[in-house]
């Protein structure tokens, strides 16, 4: 079992959502704490309450995950502390909605650099420093919505789709050395991921992000590769796309959408180029 008193956790997209979450959760385990999202002052906000609540450091790196030149600096800040990160949440995430050829690229292509590109680089700058001493661990959130192609949300299924594939390789070229790598699939997840877009969440059918981050983190904890911390129904959903044709497995979604209104949603004026980070999940 990992234990987390005593190690300091970085989490990303960490000012709301399931980030905060997450941060909450690591805190209440004994965990320092290194919090990263784009909104500084929502960052502060969250790690006062963390301070007051669970009496852990807490240190606030502002920064846009969506800007190459931000992750680097991230990790050269990290590179100058005392202290070592002994594992990586990687949770920051976006999605684009709406018909793909309605709208600009733009919020397409800041999702993809964020939920993909980023990921990458953190869990490749983060994980050679814990292989070169000996330790660590790393958490992927992906989504159950990287099972199948995801019709109006479809640079964030696809990119979600890479996170599962990506962290399943390299949990297996890492698989009992010092450094484990997770992925987690949570459903849908009551936060403030639309926040951006006209579309809204039915909160009925999402779970809280509060049991999402302290099942994922139990799931970290006993050694699993994969965690799937939402309700039971959701993971289920992971199952069918496996058993029908990737074609039918897109009717589906995209009829799912469509009940759901994401066809006809849009994104935020103004929401292209680098938007801040959601810590919500599909």
């Amino acid at each position: 079992m990992y234990d987390y008193r005593g190690t300091v956790s970085l989490v990303t997209g960490a000012s709301t959502g399931l980030g905060a979450a997450y941060a909450d959760e690591l805190a209440r385990r004994g965990s320092a704490l290194v919090l990263v999202a784009r909104r500084a002052a929502a960052l502060d906000e969250v790690a006062a309450r963390i301070r007051v609540r669970h009496g852990v450091q807490v240190t606030t790196l502002p920064a846009d995950l969506g800007r190459p030149e931000d992750v680097t600096a991230l990790l050269e800040e990290i590179d100058r502390r005392d202290r070592p990160v002994d594992l990586v949440v990687n949770n920051a995430g976006m999605s684009a909605v709406g018909p793909f050829l309605d709208g600009r690229p733009d919020r397409d292509l800041d999702s993809i650099a964020l939920n993909v590109t980023a990921l990458v680089t953190l869990t490749h700058g983060f994980g050679r420093r814990m292989a070169a001493r000996g330790r660590g661990g790393i958490i992927n959130v992906a989504s159950t919505a990287a099972f199948q192609p995801m019709p109006f949300q479809a640079t964030y299924g696809a990119g979600k789709a890479f996170v599962l594939s990506f962290t399943e390789a390299l949990a297996e070229e890492l698989r009992g050395g010092p450094v484990r790598v997770m992925a987690a699939h949570p459903g849908a997840t009551a936060t403030g991921f639309f926040d951006r877009t006209s579309h809204t969440m039915d909160a009925a059918a999402a779970d809280p992000a509060d049991r999402v981050a302290a099942r994922t983190l139990d799931d970290f904890a006993r050694g699993r590769p994969a965690s799937y911390p939402g309700r039971p129904a959701f993971r289920a959903m992971t199952w069918l796309p496996r058993l029908v044709s990737r074609r039918l497995a897109a009717r589906l979604a995209g009829g799912f959408n469509r009940r759901s209104g994401v066809d006809r949603a849009t994104n935020a004026p103004g929401a292209a180029g680098h938007t801040p980070t959601s810590s919500g999940r599909m």
